[in-house]
């Protein structure tokens, strides 16, 4: 080979490696502006928002972040986590970033049909706390702390069955979570305790650790995983 030719092959050369590595790069990150689900790194992932801007950067794995503003009554959820949900589940993260602003949360999230259930875990918000003036239905105390318990109604609110009517149920924790540390979400306990006051799921659709804004501005970067 001439010497012309080995300078060919290795430019040749580094270039593929350049492409390859940039390839690899863009695979394991990526932004997602419009409402929209779908699968990265072999996590599903949801982003949605009525209104407000944000983009949803999906990063390596189970991590993502945003940064979002809503104005005063936007409302946008985001997460990572899985296209089908588990009764069973139990979920690890660590929340690096969550600066919700005066209203957003930090909450395992999902739904259930037959019946339409929306449902939370919440671990962290902002100043004003979840779900708001609805009655205490009853306590669970599980991976280290005490939740509340609640019920409320959405009427001709957006669902993933489009508009409708449904329940949420709702385990806030009496106590935020700090950030950058590693915890455990048992979602059985809460489901369990649930039952017991006739909160039922359905089917299981989807379930993500997600941040959810409304009416705020703030930022988030979580990664979720299954314990």
């Amino acid at each position: 080979m001439t010497l012309t030719r080995l300078k060919r092959f290795a430019l040749s050369y580094a270039l593929t490696v350049v492409f390859v590595l940039a390839s690899a790069g863009s695979a394991q990150a990526q932004s997602v502006c419009n409402n929209q689900t779908g699968t990265h790194n072999g996590y599903f992932y949801t982003m949605w928002k009525d209104s407000g801007s944000g983009c949803l950067n999906l990063g390596s794995d189970g991590n993502y972040s945003i940064t979002w503003s809503l104005g005063s009554s936007g409302n946008m959820v985001v997460g990572k986590g899985w296209a089908t949900g588990s009764t069973n589940r139990v979920i690890g993260y660590n929340a690096g970033v969550f600066n919700p602003g005066s209203n957003g949360y930090l909450t395992l999230y999902g739904w259930s049909t037959n019946p339409l259930i929306e449902y939370y875990v919440v671990d962290n918000w902002g100043s004003f706390t979840p779900p708001g003036g609805a009655a205490i239905l009853g306590t669970v105390t599980t991976d280290g702390g005490t939740y509340n318990i609640y019920r409320t109604q959405r009427v001709n609110a957006p669902s993933i069955e489009g508009t409708r009517t449904f329940y949420q149920y709702w385990s806030v924790r009496t106590s935020k979570r700090p950030t950058g540390t590693n915890n455990t979400i048992t979602f059985a306990n809460h489901v369990n305790a649930w039952q017991h006051l006739g909160m039922n799921l359905g089917t299981m659709n989807y379930q993500v650790l997600a941040t959810e804004g409304f009416g705020s501005n703030g930022s988030s970067n979580v990664t979720v995983w299954q314990q």
